[in-house]
């Protein structure tokens, strides 16, 4: 089915994102996943593309075109080619970018977004902790006001970007006994003494992403690194996290309904008893059950793509399409993975990465029993 969400402008987009794909990312495409971090190089043709600087106001040094369909279709290009590109720059582009423009002052906009939009600085935002993830408002990093600083303790982990972020954006606990209501985001700059990176964690998919633990040991983060209001930043990320999820949601299916199309592909030209394997029928009928599954919920992204476009994305909703294209993804790249044989489970054969590559689309950005979660709070139960 045609799709009615992207205009011109935004399938001309498409095409500058497909080129700087083709230049910068693909030639170096196994070099990245042996070094399992994107170098400097794809950083900065990033920005030199502008597509780092989607949300942030040209004085300094964005594009902002006010469109929320430009990061979208950025990250279905990204994710078309590896789940881990899509989560790394988005982390940076999609996810910590914003809070600087939206709780920066002017200063913090002045020092750090020219920066981020070339590329020169990396971004990541530091939620997860060793001790929990979903449950944010439980978190143990500390920071405590010593005159004109704050001495940040703990840790964090599972940090997309963190092994190589310049600046780091950490929430930690400023009030312990208002819980939740007692959390800040500092912005954390690399080099910061008491402040070090674990290995790069060697996860199950997405080898070209890296992810790492944090240790912060008696930081002094300047009170001038405070972004937003003190013990607002549990506030700040609960209002950022429906855009975390749409851009989740988009990317899951983007590299999901790939993988399909290029299973079809192989399904037509694998042979087995003397016909392609795509013309038994328990096959034929697999095909169309999952390209309508893709088909009707790429219906339903599209439509909160533009509800959030529109600022009208709940987080109800952004949970619902979070979870239901990661259980659709999963589903589908597990049944691609089937359609492949034996050839599915070599890692030399892209269904294998993805299917590895997604797993993980179910766990972050807060559990599928998260999301479900909200929703039945919604529903009143």
């Amino acid at each position: 089915m045609r799709r009615t969400v992207y205009s011109a402008d935004h399938e001309a987009f498409r095409d500058t994102v497909r080129t700087f794909i083709e230049r910068s990312i693909l030639p170096i495409h196994e070099e990245i996943v042996a070094e399992k971090q994107i170098p400097d190089s794809v950083w900065q043709a990033a920005g030199k593309a502008d597509l780092l600087g989607l949300e942030v106001p040209e004085e300094f040094g964005g594009s902002d075109p006010g469109d929320y369909r430009f990061n979208a279709v950025l990250g279905e290009e990204l994710a078309k080619v590896s789940m881990a590109y899509n989560s790394c720059l988005q982390m940076h582009f999609d996810i910590g970018v914003p809070y600087f423009v939206k709780y920066g002052t002017q200063e913090q906009k002045e020092r750090w977004l020219p920066g981020l939009c070339s590329g020169e600085l990396v971004t990541t935002i530091a939620m997860t902790e060793p001790s929990g993830g979903s449950d944010l408002a439980a978190l143990r990093t500390s920071a405590v006001r010593s005159g004109d600083d704050w001495v940040l303790n703990g840790s964090k982990t599972f940090i997309t970007n963190g092994y190589t972020a310049d600046v780091i954006i950490v929430a930690a606990r400023t009030s312990p006994e208002k819980k939740a209501k007692g959390i800040t985001l500092f912005a954390l700059e690399n080099g910061t003494p008491g402040f070090e990176r674990g290995r790069k964690l060697d996860k199950v998919g997405q080898p070209e992403a890296n992810t790492a633990e944090l240790f912060f040991q008696d930081v002094k983060v300047p009170n001038a690194n405070v972004i937003g209001e003190v013990d607002r930043g549990f506030i700040q990320m609960m209002e950022q996290l429906p855009q975390e999820r749409i851009s989740a949601a988009v990317g899951n299916l983007a590299q999901a309904k790939a993988i399909l199309e290029e299973t079809l592909v192989y399904a037509k030209e694998r042979q087995a008893f003397g016909q392609s394997i795509g013309k038994f029928q328990h096959n034929k009928f697999l095909l169309a059950d999952l390209f309508t599954q893709i088909d009707v919920s790429q219906a339903y992204v599209d439509a909160c793509v533009v509800a959030h476009t529109q600022g009208d994305l709940t987080a109800v909703d952004a949970a619902k399409v979070k979870m239901w294209t990661s259980d659709i993804q999963n589903s589908v790249l597990d049944h691609c993975v089937q359609l492949h044989g034996g050839y599915g489970f070599m890692r030399e054969y892209r269904v294998a990465q993805a299917w590895m590559d997604a797993r993980v689309t179910r766990i972050w950005g807060g559990t599928n029993e998260i999301m479900k979660e909200i929703i039945g709070r919604d529903l009143g139960l």
